[in-house]
């Protein structure tokens, strides 16, 4: 017998997902759904969105529904020598989106915290190609390299460098040059900034292009941990999906190392993202590093509108002379068979059922 399910796709993705965490030693991060606004003050650049829900609790303080999980973890998150504190969590934060004010989106990820060293940070890259092969085998993970990036723009003016960073992001060739020549910088940075917002591809591809373009030992080492990343993933069989595209950028006050995003077919904005996000740390005066990621499990949505072709598997229809336990002992016999059993005296309107069964008449109508 068929069966229906009414597990959306979200649904099944949060259980995969917890699943997965768990199987490689990550422990369940639970919080509570207020912090005091102090905290997204602070960091507001590190929001996706600037607009918080905001309350003012019995003591005074005023205090927010969490737009974000990540401050909450490293906000709580004691500083320890050597071990790494690994967690998960399936969290609801509350953000304002564009035209339809402020939803209530579920997240699941990790974050790994500590002294960082190429193996955790893999472990987290891994684990995120995993995460979107738990929910589809044709997804893309993009992966990009702040530390590239900054020492591509090291020893620019902040204002200046945030505006390169931006045309990059937006792979605008003729705007790379436009503000460049504006500042009167260098047309050299100009050639190998425009170059580096074209660069997408496989890794065996797109990393001897790299090298043309390292000017300084930031890059050289950003590079040689990007080769490393993706020899490991290659090792993993997790490489074919992997593309290297340096057009994913992100405030270089918080990220410094690898960043990375997951698409999946079908949905325009990525499903997963995630980084390296040591100097988040340092400015909420903790030590070490810090690497994690997110899956938006609200985009999931989009991935299958179709409804199921029927509501219920059986309608077991009974009378008023039917016998209380002996209807529930046969509803109780059709689930052993598998599906779902709806009891009922008459047909509900517009109710669709594969199968209707009388009490009355002993069988199928």
């Amino acid at each position: 017998m068929s069966q229906i399910s009414f597990q959306r796709p979200d649904e099944v993705a949060s259980i995969r997902l917890r699943e997965l965490y768990s199987r490689h030693g990550y422990l369940p991060y639970r919080m509570s759904k207020f912090e005091s606004y102090d905290l997204y003050v602070r960091n507001k650049h590190f929001l996706l969105s600037e607009n918080i829900l905001t309350f003012t609790d019995t003591d005074g303080r005023l205090m927010a529904l969490k737009p974000d999980v990540t401050l909450s973890i490293i906000k709580n998150t004691r500083d320890t020598v050597g071990a790494l504190q690994k967690v998960y969590y399936n969290e609801n934060v509350y953000r304002a989106a564009p035209g339809s004010g402020y939803r209530e989106i579920m997240q699941t990820g990790l974050e790994c915290i500590g002294q960082l060293d190429i193996l955790a940070i893999g472990e987290v890259l891994s684990l995120a190609a995993r995460s979107l092969a738990a929910i589809s085998t044709t997804y893309i993970l993009d992966l990009s390299h702040m530390g590239f990036v900054a020492g591509l723009l090291e020893g620019l003016e902040e204002d200046a460098a945030g505006e390169l960073l931006t045309e990059i992001s937006r792979k605008n060739v003729p705007a790379i040059h436009e503000v460049c020549a504006r500042r009167g910088l260098p047309a050299d940075l100009a050639e190998k900034a425009a170059a580096l917002a074209q660069l997408y591809g496989p890794p065996e591809q797109v990393l001897p292009q790299l090298s043309a373009l390292v000017q300084n030992r930031q890059m050289e080492e950003a590079l040689l941990e990007l080769r490393q990343l993706c020899s490991l993933m290659t090792a993993l069989e997790l490489a074919e999906n992997l593309r290297l595209d340096f057009s994913i950028v992100n405030d270089m006050n918080y990220y410094n190392g690898v960043i990375f995003r997951g698409y999946l077919p079908g949905l325009a904005s990525g499903v997963l993202a995630g980084g390296q996000y040591d100097k988040l740390l340092r400015r909420m005066g903790k030590t070490g590093g810090a690497i994690g990621f997110a899956v938006y499990l609200d985009q999931l949505e989009r991935l299958d509108n179709s409804e199921p072709e029927w509501d219920v598997d059986t309608l077991l229809l009974y009378g008023p002379g039917d016998d209380p336990a002996a209807v529930s002992r046969r509803a109780e016999a059709l689930m052993a068979e598998g599906g779902n059993v709806r009891m009922e005296r008459t047909v509900p309107s517009g109710l669709r059922c594969r199968r209707i069964i009388s009490m009355e008449k002993g069988g199928s109508l």
